[in-house]
């Protein structure tokens, strides 16, 4: 009789024992019984007979998770406090064929070396190719527009020369449309995709690919960690500041950190890049700062102080635009028409009543919506407390501007660009091509329009809400609105001049910085020094229960044991600024210390069922 630990994927329990008639591979993928319920789980360790009675293990699969990918697991369990079959989940096996030993069936890398497009880098590309070979983990900090792109495909045709293969992070599916055609030109059919909106037969074609060796390249976001990919021999993130990266789910991971870690596990290069680099990674890796780009257009800064709103100098600037031929973009923080419903008779807002959130108006749909739970109503006709009809609307949203604009002109064709219509990749696909393609005048959107898209002939920028991400209650609300104002900016004036239209009171501050992000990242630093990171290390600990009063108190005892510990400071605690979520309220801690094993160590103290663990956590509501 042979007993193994087993990993049950996706399940928060520690591992369980469990045995089998013959020896068995570590890393096999099997069937096991738990309660009456079939589960799968994975073969971590041979261990001793136990002194209770085990369960068989059932059918074993072909499947198999390599050694790597077990530590990778075993690494983000204890680091980011979730179960080893939890952190397992994310991981696609590979596959084992042929009865062999799977740990040791490793397919041959198949080359084509039939590429279309010669690279020819300037001599600061040049320079900063040299610099990233020379480091084992290097930072990019390139200005948008300064060729980035090409200096990844150039160190990755070095790889391919070298028999390896080339991973590719994207913050956003939204990236890869451009992407995918920019490496296809250069890679050939060599280059595969992977994101979430593939269908079941299309993640079945690529990991075809993947495994028999024919994809050279793989690019997608960050569930492309998790791919079984053989020979890996550089990994690339691009746009590392996103907070894409960072998952807002069990296991709370950071994909960025997580590449960084794997590089040194596998002992391969790993390369960060951003024309706006978070400042933990300017802090903690070698960077070059490659600048400019390759037009000699200007980009014109004017700033309106004004609320949020749609006002004549935004009208105008959108009309004159339209008037000489050109595109442009606007930016809103909020979708949907209007981001509240409010009572002037008595000030009531509209909440979810399963979050303590305010409901979103969607016209089209005539309904509100929770951007939280998704649950939706009618739009009322009467305020749900004191029974008035007087109900207004506030904070515009993408729907309502992209309906203002639409009556200045009857020609003018504007175009919504945010979660509520670009739901697939398909959709994606044709709204940028129509965009390229000069059919549409003007993009109205949040925060996708800052990500990475390459167009040319966008010669106005309109960005508001730019000052409610600066007023916000978080550590990193400079660095968040100075990063998002510079990325929607850099979107335009590429091949002629541009104008960037800015709704803030906060002008002093903006242009401080704006042709010198890294000054702000040095001041930036120098603000945050002994108190928050990257100086400091920070965990948030959330407590959530659909009893507030159990959640409270979980909470609560978690403060008394951690209050007795060393090195360990309680920043702050009490009921989240979003208190309630799904129907669920929530509680949270805020940690900090100096070493990440104090914080760890901490937390284990007080592991509850009702916490989850957020280490580096990126927002605090």
């Amino acid at each position: 009789m042979f007993f193994y630990q087993i990993a049950l994927l996706g399940s928060p329990l520690d591992s369980l024992t469990y045995h089998s008639q013959t020896p068995l591979v570590i890393g096999s993928e099997v069937e096991v019984t738990l309660s009456n319920r079939s589960m799968r789980g994975v073969i971590i360790a041979q261990c001793e007979e136990p002194a209770f009675t085990t369960q068989p293990i059932g059918e074993i699969s072909d499947l198999f998770y390599s050694d790597t990918q077990i530590q990778n697991a075993q690494f983000m369990a204890e680091y980011y406090g979730c179960s080893l079959g939890e952190a397992l989940n994310l991981f696609v096996p590979y596959q084992c064929h042929c009865g062999l030993d799977p740990q040791s069936e490793i397919p041959n890398l198949v080359r084509d070396d039939k590429i279309s497009l010669n690279i020819t880098l300037s001599s600061a590309q040049a320079q900063a190719l040299d610099f990233i070979r020379a480091h084992n983990v290097s930072l990019l900090f390139g200005d948008t527009g300064a060729g980035k792109s090409e200096i990844y495909m150039s160190r990755m045709d070095e790889i391919l020369s070298e028999g390896k293969r080339c991973l590719l992070l994207l913050p956003e599916i939204s990236l890869t449309p451009q992407m995918e055609t920019r490496f296809k030109n250069h890679f050939g059919e060599s280059v595969v995709l992977w994101h979430s909106k593939m269908t079941p037969k299309q993640k079945k074609v690529t990991l075809e690919k993947i495994y028999n060796g024919s994809a050279h390249i793989i690019v997608g976001p960050r569930s492309a960690l998790f791919l079984p990919i053989r020979d890996l021999g550089l990994i690339v993130v691009d746009e590392e500041h996103d907070e894409s990266y960072k998952s807002s789910s069990r296991p709370r991971y950071n994909a960025r950190d997580m590449a960084v870690y794997v590089g040194t596990l596998l002992k391969i290069p790993v390369v960060l890049g951003s024309a706006t680099p978070s400042l933990t990674s300017y802090a903690k890796y070698p960077f070059f700062r490659l600048r400019g780009g390759y037009f000699e257009s200007k980009r014109t800064f004017v700033f309106e102080p004004s609320l949020e709103a749609l006002t004549p100098s935004i009208d105008g600037a959108v009309m004159e635009n339209f008037a000489s031929a050109h595109q442009g973009i606007v930016f809103i923080p909020t979708r949907a028409n209007f981001k509240y419903t409010v009572c002037e008779s008595c000030g009531y807002h509209v909440e979810c009543p399963f979050c303590s959130v305010g409901m979103s108006q969607h016209k089209n749909s005539r309904a509100l919506k929770c951007h939280y739970c998704n649950y939706t109503e009618v739009v009322p006709k009467v305020c749900p407390k004191c029974q008035s009809g007087a109900l207004r609307t506030a904070r515009l949203g993408t729907a309502e501007a992209v309906e203002h604009f639409g009556k200045l002109s009857e020609n003018l064709r504007v175009q919504q660009f945010d979660r509520d219509i670009i739901t697939t990749q398909n959709k994606l696909i044709k709204v940028l091509e129509a965009f390229n393609k000069h059919e549409i005048d003007l993009l109205v959107g949040t925060q996708m329009l800052s990500k990475g898209h390459d167009y040319h002939d966008i010669t106005l920028a309109v960005v508001m809400g730019i000052d409610n991400l600066l007023s916000q209650s978080d550590y990193r609300a400079r660095e968040k609105a100075l990063s998002l104002l510079v990325q929607i900016a850099g979107r335009s004036g590429r091949k002629q001049d541009a104008l960037v239209l800015v709704q803030s009171f906060n002008e002093s501050f903006f242009r401080d910085y704006l042709d010198d992000y890294e000054k702000f990242l040095i001041d930036e630093m120098r603000i945050r020094s002994g108190r928050y990171p990257p100086s400091k290390k920070l965990s948030r600990l959330l407590y959530a229960h659909k009893n507030g009063m159990k959640a409270k108190g979980e909470m609560e005892r978690a403060l008394q044991q951690i209050e007795q510990m060393a090195n360990v400071q309680i920043v702050g605690y009490g009921a989240s600024p979003i208190e309630k979520i799904a129907d669920k309220y929530r509680f949270q801690i805020l940690l900090r210390s100096d070493k990440s094993t104090d914080l760890i160590r901490a937390i284990k103290h007080v592991k509850s069922p009702l916490c989850e663990i957020d280490m580096d956590p990126i927002e605090f509501t």
